[in-house]
């Protein structure tokens, strides 16, 4: 079986929406009084429309299977592993449904804490 040769994109481009990801945050985390979120939305829709899209798995659960993460473990324990902190999103060429990963993300992971409950 032949294997498929990585699709890549123009750094360029990885830079722009790794960019847009990190301003997006920047907004998530400090408000968006001017409505920037709208701009960083069409800037989105735009790169989508050509095939290209990231996405934040933040909260996703980390598996050493997992071929578009590269991740660095926070604590002593590697079982039960969850993304705390993306420093850069996974980008993929396609449509949501069907893509394939053009740079993987790059994460922090740690044990999840169990939820007590009472």
């Amino acid at each position: 079986m032949a294997l498929k040769p990585r699709l890549e994109a123009p750094k360029w481009v990885l830079n722009i929406l790794n960019n847009i990801y990190e301003i997006e945050q920047k907004l998530l985390l400090h408000g968006d009084q001017g409505n920037a979120n709208r701009n960083v939305e069409k800037i989105k829709e735009a790169f989508l429309s050509e095939g290209l899209f990231y996405e934040n798995p933040f909260g996703q659960v980390f598996k050493e299977t997992r071929t578009d993460l590269d991740a660095s473990i926070s604590g002593d324990s590697t079982e039960n592993l969850v993304v705390i902190e993306v420093i850069k999103p996974i980008i993929r060429f396609g449509k949501p449904e069907l893509s394939q990963v053009v740079q993987k993300g790059i994460v922090v992971v740690q044990t999840k804490e169990e939820e007590i409950t009472l």
